[in-house]
């Protein structure tokens, strides 16, 4: 069975984070999921919804398989538990490839990484980030 892995913040669930997760699931039979942890949300601002809360919606998403909170200290440590034969990476996700690749290589992790495409949105008001959304509540609410 080809196990693929897609991972994120998933902070306030958009139609992005939809396709992101339906094509991940496209490349393998079992979609896993890596929600990450809030205190690991180090390169943008840190979520609005609670990690249990995040991953719970992501669990109910049809494409998903299994959704599990990232680990602590160490974020290859569910990826050695699950043995992905592949990674999926959303098309905007600030990852380095190759710095993952090494870290892979390092623990005997052997599995491709795969970006997934973008999606353009489907009208002028449909907002595909969390960070638009915020800014939207901001613009109307505050």
């Amino acid at each position: 069975m080809v196990r693929a892995l897609a991972q994120g913040t998933f902070d306030i669930l958009h139609p992005g984070h939809v396709h992101y997760l339906e094509e991940a699931a496209r490349m393998g039979e079992e979609l896993y999921v890596i929600i990450a942890r809030s205190a690991n949300v180090t390169h943008k601002d840190p979520p609005i919804i609670d990690g249990r809360q995040r991953r719970d919606l992501v669990a109910a998403l049809d494409a998903v398989d299994h959704a599990l909170l990232g680990h602590e200290s160490d974020i290859f440590v569910p990826i050695e538990e699950i043995d992905p034969d592949v990674i999926v990476l959303g098309h905007d996700q600030h990852h380095d490839e190759e710095g993952i690749e090494r870290a892979l290589d390092e623990r005997g992790i052997d599995c491709s990484i795969r970006r997934a495409s973008g999606r353009e949105p489907a009208h002028e008001e449909e907002l595909l980030s969390t960070g638009r959304i915020i800014d939207r509540i901001c613009e109307r609410r505050c």
